[in-house]
């Protein structure tokens, strides 16, 4: 595969807004058209209520449109109500935008409420930029105006955030050859940013990378140097930072769409790509990372790199993805201390041959979306070519030591969160003193040296995603590792000599 058979263009939007449309069924399911009270009640003290009485927006960066909020709006007296004027405070300069039972504008007009009855009120907010490095307020108010001559105020708050963007939704944009993204403000991607052959990008600790649907990093035979700390990691998660898209998976990576003729006509298809896509890339480092709700966390792509690893991947988190969390094709990945866990099929699949060495890490999968079939590791060495000849590519030269691999459909017969598919299978064990599910024959057994395989760890809490080990079982003790590592994940001293297995040391 060459990067000029890549597509570009990005999947578009529906030009169909959610936003107006909730607000036309919710005006069609109250029945506004229906008939209207002969009169309105004109009693001062028969008030409107409001299912709350301020509507606010957590975080929203500037230019980015928020998430559409609904408010609801009672009548709890015996005649009705008529509204004569629902509108913005600020009124055309209000960077807030409503729609009233199924009328949008800055101002409507002439409503009914009858007794007992209520309607829906949608608010969205766009927030324009400041030249400060502060989240900060914007505010207005929502006005209904009754028959009586009252009027009632919902206020309207909304915390805005500046941030670097980069992209657009329409193509890629390459970086600069020598780019460094800092810390002073969050970054966000839209669409596909790269960066270009040769040239790198350095990205500092305590970096927020906000991602856009549909959008990533894309590493095109160049170098990514994600230089996280402990305590000040470089997060990589999507743009939405209300509440309700917390622990959202899938909400940003790579998307090519594809067109291809049949004998039905021109179809398309949509492919997912690694939110971080590293293409024939050129000793990358991600240091102290953490990879959330995306759909691929990490993609290496290895074609066309002589010497060297493409990634060396340490002390980080990948988790909450929609499809995999890490995801190699004929890669070359080194590293240690990395937790992959809860993932939509599979935590890390190593595809395509390649060479993976690494240390303490734990691989587990307890996603709870749905029904997961994937393992939690997936080993594979072969393709089948275009004209239908199969071509292997070895695995020779790969070590996992002291990695723990396990899931929750580990109980279950005839499967193994540890499996392959293997046509010629490397000469030297592939596991050494780990702790792997894979008693049902779907893994080589001679592949495994000094692991355990049946024994489920002590997680010390899996409902709380707490993947340090709780008992002090010698079993649960690793061996010799490939690399001079000190520490944990935690930033605790490692054992000298016997540290444990995974990514969290015991600390006695």
């Amino acid at each position: 595969m060459t990067w000029a058979e890549l597509s570009t263009k990005l999947r578009r939007m529906s030009s169909v807004s959610l936003f107006w449309l909730l607000g036309s069924v919710f005006a069609w399911l109250l029945g506004s058209t229906g008939c209207r009270p002969d009169r309105f009640s004109t009693d001062p003290a028969d008030l409107l209520a409001f299912s709350q009485d301020t509507v606010l927006f957590d975080t929203v960066f500037t230019t980015i449109g928020s998430v559409t909020l609904p408010l609801k709006v009672y009548n709890t007296h015996d005649e009705a109500l008529r509204l004569q004027t629902v509108e913005l405070q600020g009124g055309a300069s209000s960077p807030f935008r409503i729609n009233v039972d199924g009328r949008s504008g800055l101002r409507v007009e002439d409503l009914t409420l009858e007794s007992g009855d209520s309607l829906w009120v949608f608010v969205e907010v766009t927030v324009d930029p400041t030249d400060g490095l502060n989240p900060f307020v914007v505010e207005d108010a929502l006005l209904f105006t009754l028959e009586s001559g009252v009027t009632q105020e919902v206020a309207l708050h909304a915390w805005g955030q500046n941030a670097y963007f980069h992209g657009g939704l329409e193509s890629i944009e390459t970086l600069a050859c020598q780019e460094v993204w800092g810390s002073d403000k969050p970054h966000v991607i839209y669409g596909i940013v790269e960066v270009d052959k040769d040239c790198s990008l350095r990205i500092l600790q305590g970096t927020q990378v906000h991602v856009h649907q549909g959008g990533g990093l894309l590493v095109n035979q160049g170098t990514l140097e994600v230089e996280g700390a402990l305590g000040a990691e470089v997060v990589f998660q999507g743009d939405r930072l209300e509440p309700a898209y917390d622990d959202l998976p899938g909400q940003w990576g790579v998307e090519l769409d594809f067109d291809f003729e049949t004998e039905y006509g021109i179809e398309s298809v949509t492919v997912a790509r690694g939110g971080i896509w590293l293409y024939g890339s050129k000793n990358s480092q991600i240091n102290y990372a953490i990879l959330k709700n995306g759909t691929i966390g990490i993609q290496v792509d290895t074609v066309g790199v002589a010497n060297g690893y493409a990634l060396r991947l340490t002390n980080t988190r990948i988790h909450n993805m929609s499809a995999l969390g890490l995801f190699a094709q004929g890669g070359v990945i080194e590293g240690y201390n990395n937790l992959i866990y809860d993932c939509g099929t599979t935590a890390a699949a190593f595809t395509l041959g390649g060479v993976y060495r690494m240390d303490h890490c734990t691989f587990v999968n307890y996603w709870s979306e749905g029904v997961r079939e994937a393992p939690a590791v997936f080993f594979n060495d072969w393709y089948e070519d275009i004209d239908g000849n199969i071509q292997i590519r070895s695995l020779e030269g790969s070590e996992f030591r002291n990695c723990i691999v396990w899931g929750n459909n580990a109980t279950l017969p005839d499967f193994d969160e540890l499996a392959a598919d293997l046509l010629a299978p490397p000469s030297d064990p592939l596991f050494l003193n780990s702790a792997v599910d894979a008693d049902a024959g779907l893994f080589p057994g001679d592949l495994l040296q000094g692991s355990s395989t049946a024994q489920a760890p002590p997680f010390f809490s899996v409902i709380d995603r707490d993947f340090h080990l709780a008992s002090n079982a010698s079993v649960w003790e690793g061996g010799a590792s490939n690399f001079s590592i000190v520490r944990d994940l935690d930033g605790l001293p490692r054992a000298v000599g016997l540290p444990d297995k995974g990514c969290f040391e015991r600390q006695q």
